[in-house]
């Protein structure tokens, strides 16, 4: 049984590169164990924080300037403590049958551009991820169109279809994009034969901000971004250095005792894995849901705000709540909170991010005797890593547990880098399938410390 919120119906396409992975750097000796929570921002982030070449370049557009230099088509710029992207006068209206429900309806849209932007690494995958605030009334639609090595674009894929509510739209990826050279997997743009060579060397985001005709509503968006990244081709990586001994307070939530709750949002809470994490990540920045947005809950089941956050992440085409940008984008509904997907190439990076106070959300499949103490394999896992022991293992609130009191569990550093950095796996057929290669969620505030602030850069979010 899949403990999932990326299950098996789930194809990661993981990128065939002619790169060779180095062995993370020796970093200095072990920080003093200790646990805190987000006040751990005022740890200082002298350490080493780069362990292998990077692999992964994050793009994203967040400041005004930012916005004033993409491409508007009825959209402008506003300026704040947070930038963003509105609608100012529609560029036109346009009418959207949402395949889920059939329904027709006319909207007003304006659109937002990015400039190309050049990869650093030329990259056999990408996913792009937002945050934003769409009103009821109103919705968002995110696009990418690339520009390949041998200089040809690709069509203009649609990444993503969303809204923090499900009353004007049902938030949804789009299946079935393709031009025979990358197609788009749930959330994924992948290259369909990256052996060829050919990569992805550019791309441009494009924005399309609807509201319902006739009215001032409009989404915010002021996050935007996307992460290309060429992970080679393997099955293992090499041992990581510990240089860190650190835990941090997060909230613990099992996905297990929402069992057969809401089964409409992929099966109830078995499949919540996703969801899960982000709630405990979330919290941990002192973040929660208003009374008001938990009151659709049936009052007698605990930890109501993990429904919430699957009805919330929940993709109707997917049929599932794993959709990662789907979950970054959930996050940042809350207030001054942001959330990326992205890659790391390390523990190392891990830890840098732990000595600062940021918690990150990991993507991992394995058997069950890959993962000593797990109890189960999966293909496909999401949980919170929270900490590193004396002993360097990996500290991890994993919601796959029978309760909330069992959700912290310490992994063995060696197996868990493993699991969670390769591309390539046998499962339990023997047939080789895909890992995720360090894709992660990370959460933050909108406000950072220059700890923070220099964590995030040193594994390539700003």
């Amino acid at each position: 049984m899949t403990r999932a919120s990326e299950p098996s119906r789930r194809t990661v396409l993981a990128a065939a590169v002619a790169i060779a992975a180095t062995a993370a750097s020796v970093g200095p000796a072990a920080a003093t164990v200790g646990t805190v929570g987000p006040a751990a921002a005022a740890v200082p982030a002298t350490r080493p924080t780069k362990a292998t070449p990077r692999l992964v370049d994050y793009r994203a557009w967040t400041s005004y300037s930012d916005w004033r230099g993409g491409t508007a088509q009825g959209a402008a710029a506003v300026s704040g403590l947070r930038p963003g992207v509105v609608i100012a006068a529609p560029a036109g209206r346009t009418r959207y049958t949402d395949p889920h429900t059939g329904k027709t309806a006319i909207w007003d849209y304006a659109t937002w551009t990015s400039p190309v932007h050049v990869l650093s690494v030329p990259s056999t995958e990408a996913v792009a991820s937002w945050n934003a605030s769409t009103p009821a009334g109103t919705w968002l639609q995110v696009e990418l169109r690339g520009t390949y090595t041998d200089g040809v674009n690709t069509p203009w894929y649609v990444m993503g279809r969303w809204a923090a509510g499900d009353q004007d739209i049902k938030r949804t990826s789009v299946d079935g994009q393709t031009d025979g050279r990358s197609s788009i997997s749930t959330d994924t743009f992948a290259l369909t034969d990256p052996s060829s060579g050919l990569r992805l060397a550019a791309y441009r985001l494009r924005l399309t901000l609807y509201r319902k005709p006739g009215t001032g509503l409009t989404p915010t968006v002021w996050r935007l971004g996307a992460m290309g990244s060429a992970v080679p081709d393997r099955f293992g990586v090499p041992a990581s250095t510990p240089s860190l001994a650190h835990e941090l307070v997060v909230p613990r939530y099992s996905q297990e005792i929402h069992k057969g709750q809401y089964p409409q949002y992929d099966n109830g809470g078995e499949a919540w894995c996703s969801p899960t994490s982000s709630q405990m990540i979330i919290e941990y920045w002192g973040r929660k849901p208003t009374p008001q947005q938990l009151s659709w809950v049936d009052p007698s089941y605990a930890d109501p705000q993990v429904d919430l956050a699957a009805r919330s992440t929940y993709d109707h085409q997917y049929q599932g709540c794993g959709n990662w940008p789907f979950n970054a984008a959930y996050a940042a509904t809350y207030k001054d909170l942001q959330g990326v997907v992205t890659r790391l190439s390390s523990l190392t990076d891990l830890e840098t991010l732990i000595a600062a106070g940021i918690p990150a959300m990991t993507s991992q499949s394995f058997l069950k005797e890959e993962l000593t103490g797990a109890g189960y394999g999966t293909s496909g896992h999401l949980m919170a890593v929270i900490g590193f022991t004396a002993d360097g293992d990996v500290i991890a609130n994993d919601p796959a547990a029978p309760d909330d009191r069992a959700v912290r569990r310490v992994y063995r550093r060696r197996e868990w880098e493993n699991i969670w950095l390769r591309t390539k796996r046998h499962n339990a057929a023997g047939k080789v399938v895909s890992g995720t290669g360090g894709v992660c969620y990370l959460y933050f505030p909108a406000r950072l410390s220059p700890a923070q602030q220099a964590a995030l850069a040193s594994v390539g979010v700003r």
